[in-house]
């Protein structure tokens, strides 16, 4: 009697269909412990590079099947992200901005402050201030940007003329602001936050409590507004993805989602990951939207230009 063949498990085609459907059903990891979804979600860009195994499998065994498989996953992360990668960019804006995280430990904020005007920006928001920073930005930016209100770590600076410059309570200690500015097409509410930061433990895996209760804050700040036009720029410490922060992206528009082109990963500035420093809008459509140059911070900068 002759024994029957065993098929053998066709493991990469596995492993390729295994991966698209992890790469759909992201959503539904959940949460706890550890907030392993947020944590995912944050870096989920980065799922293409498991790809590239499949692929080499593929053509190191001249498998027309396998390559095949490998459509699966590819055309599962261009789902995600295809969009993000066409440039969306058009010409005009008749406002544009400039957010930074300029780093408590920046060794030349001065140099950091002329870079950030040289955009020719009409509105500078900056975090994470040290007293050092703080004056330096003070005396180096041009005498056009008069206009400017600094609350804790975060600060604001512009060519318009500046009221209602006030904290907004989101953590025990001064980490967002609210002014309104006077713009020639009317007036402009911004927000400038710093959220609390995150880490990676073993024992508590990506910590976040403080702040998603800090975006809550903001967000419902944002929320109650009135504002017809609403700006809010900062370094959130998370991305567009991160559900952790959803309040805070549900009503308002990113303007580098909308506007940007690539991924524009802002953090850690050497060699960029993730992007946690985001320019926000409501009311306002945006035009055109990118990172820009290192400075003396551990983040790029972002800038953003809008219409109307």
């Amino acid at each position: 009697m002759t024994p029957k063949r065993r098929v053998p498990v066709p493991w990469p085609a596995v492993a390729s269909a295994l991966y698209a459907a992890a790469l759909l059903a992201h959503p539904l990891i959940p949460n706890t412990p550890g907030n392993l979804g947020s944590l995912v979600e944050t870096f989920l860009p980065w799922s293409a590079v498991a790809i590239l195994p499949l692929l080499a499998h593929a053509l190191l065994r001249r498998s027309a099947p396998a390559l095949f498989a490998v459509l699966l996953p590819t055309l599962a992360w261009l789902t995600l992200f295809g969009t993000t990668l066409t440039d969306k960019a058009e010409p005009g804006g008749d406002l544009t901005v400039v957010s930074h995280n300029v780093g408590a430990d920046n060794p030349d904020p001065v140099a950091t402050a002329r870079a950030l005007a040289a955009t020719g920006a009409q509105i500078i928001a900056v975090q994470e201030l040290s007293d050092t920073t703080r004056d330096a930005f003070r005396r180096a930016l041009p005498a056009r940007y008069r206009h400017h209100t600094v609350q804790g770590g975060v600060g604001l600076w512009s060519t318009y003329r500046m009221t209602a410059a006030e904290p907004v309570d989101i953590m025990p200690w001064p980490r967002a602001l609210r002014a309104t500015l006077t713009t020639p097409k009317g007036p402009v509410t911004v927000y400038v936050a710093h959220l609390a930061s995150v880490r990676v433990t073993p024992g508590s895996g990506f910590t976040t409590t403080a702040r998603d209760t800090a975006a809550d804050l903001l967000a419902d700040a944002i929320d109650q507004d009135p504002s017809a036009h609403t700006l809010v720029l900062g370094d959130f410490n998370g991305t567009t993805t991160d559900r952790g922060l959803s309040p805070l992206f549900h009503d308002t528009t990113s303007a580098h989602r909308a506007a940007g082109a690539g991924f524009g990963f802002t953090w850690p500035a050497a060699f960029p990951l993730t992007r946690i420093d985001h320019i926000l809008t409501r009311g306002l459509r945006p035009t055109s939207a990118t990172t820009l140059p290192t400075t003396g911070s551990d983040h790029l900068p972002v800038t953003a230009s809008f219409t109307f």
